[in-house]
């Protein structure tokens, strides 16, 4: 199945945050929402049940479970457990309810940064403290130190908010990694609480592979929140989901308010069961994020050699380092008042990201050649 970016005066239509945050002559390229038509499939049911006005509260959930549980074991052979499925409206919401069970306020919760910068809004609103054991990088190449996380985890951290795989590098972690990470928390008494949002979204070369799955020690302190926003562009439908894989975790999750499935979106339960069977919509888009990856490196090869940007293993967001250019303090404000585009800046994802850019490529070639013209114009 073709899936393929649309054009830009059908796009200035839609009234989701990257489509109005900004006047009409900027080109919009920062939120991580797809430039793409959604499935058939997650339409037909949308439209179904508005047709029907069935738009009460959340209902029953077990075609949503089954559905993802297919999904699991045929792209990661991973197995899950219905009795350990809890549905939240989002990720975010899915980890600030459980960590509540788990912190109280002047904690410490670790991180890896570059991250998704609203993991530290989370520990923010957690009244905690960030623990940073920030990624090592080696070029523009990022992998976890396991060392500086032991470090963390031996000086008190109770949690660890892990993005698996990463955004916004687009690096997937190794087997050997996570297993590590599963030993350590085990050993020093951390939840590793793992969004494995991006999942979908990893490329033929990488593998990916779910935190709970690695090995008993990960099922005993893992917690897994997940949702079909990502892949399949449902982030405005509300809902997502937490999977625990030991009777302790699992224990802690009962706690959880009563309340939270309910304040997750019937559109969403719906949309998102019907998303994680639409494998050949995901494999259409797969092949286009494939080539437009590529292109981004082409585009700035081509128009400008020095900036550095390694093509992502997983999702549709380019991580690009501008720091052997001119640049103001804030790239983006310069990249935006100058260029009229507008980008992620790097500083919102951890410290010494300040020259580097957050770019996402999941709409046309013909947006990508515009936005890399306007980046050209802004720091030339």
């Amino acid at each position: 199945m073709d899936v393929y970016g649309l054009p830009l005066e059908s796009l200035r239509t839609r009234t989701s945050e990257k489509w109005t945050s900004f006047p009409d002559d900027v080109l919009p390229m920062p939120v991580a929402e797809m430039d793409f038509e959604l499935p058939q499939s997650v339409k037909d049911v949308m439209i179904a049940m508005v047709q029907n006005s069935d738009t009460g509260y959340m209902g029953n959930t077990d075609e949503y479970v089954a559905n993802f549980a297919t999904f699991a074991k045929k792209r990661w052979n991973w197995e899950i457990d219905s009795n350990q499925f809890y549905l939240c409206p989002d990720v975010g919401v899915g980890c600030i309810e459980f960590a509540r069970l788990i912190v109280k306020p002047g904690d410490h919760i670790m991180v890896n940064s570059p991250v998704y910068l609203n993991m530290f809004n989370w520990v923010k609103e957690l009244q905690c403290h960030v623990y940073d054991a920030p990624m090592k990088r080696d070029g523009m190449e990022y992998t976890l130190d396991i060392a500086a996380i032991e470090a963390g985890y031996k000086a008190g951290v109770k949690i660890h908010f892990f993005c698996n795989p990463q955004n916004p590098t687009g690096s997937v972690h190794s087997r050997a990694d996570l297993k590590a990470i599963a030993e350590l928390a085990k050993r020093y008494g951390v939840y590793v609480f793992s969004d494995e949002i991006h999942a979908p979204l990893t490329f033929d070369e990488a593998t990916f592979i779910p935190f709970l799955s690695v090995s008993d020690a990960a099922r005993e302190i893992g917690v897994c929140i997940n949702s079909a926003s990502k892949a399949w562009n449902l982030a405005g439908l509300k809902c997502a989901f937490i999977v625990t894989q030991s009777d302790a975790v699992n224990a802690l999750a009962k706690q959880l308010p009563f309340a939270l499935r309910y304040r997750a979106s019937l559109f969403g339960a719906r949309a998102g069961a019907a998303a994680w069977l639409a494998e050949e919509w995901l494999d259409g888009a797969m092949k286009t994020l494939d080539e437009n990856r590529h292109f981004v490196a082409e585009q700035l090869k081509a128009k400008l050699p020095k900036a550095h940007y390694r093509i992502p293993n997983c999702s549709y967001l380019a991580w690009i380092d501008l720091s052997d250019y001119e640049l103001e303090e804030n790239p983006a404000i310069q990249i935006l008042t100058k260029g009229r585009l507008a980008v992620t800046p790097g500083y919102m994802f951890g410290e010494g990201c300040k020259p580097i850019i957050r770019l996402n490529f999941a709409t046309s070639k013909e947006i990508i050649t515009e936005g890399i013209d306007r980046l050209v114009q802004a720091i030339s």
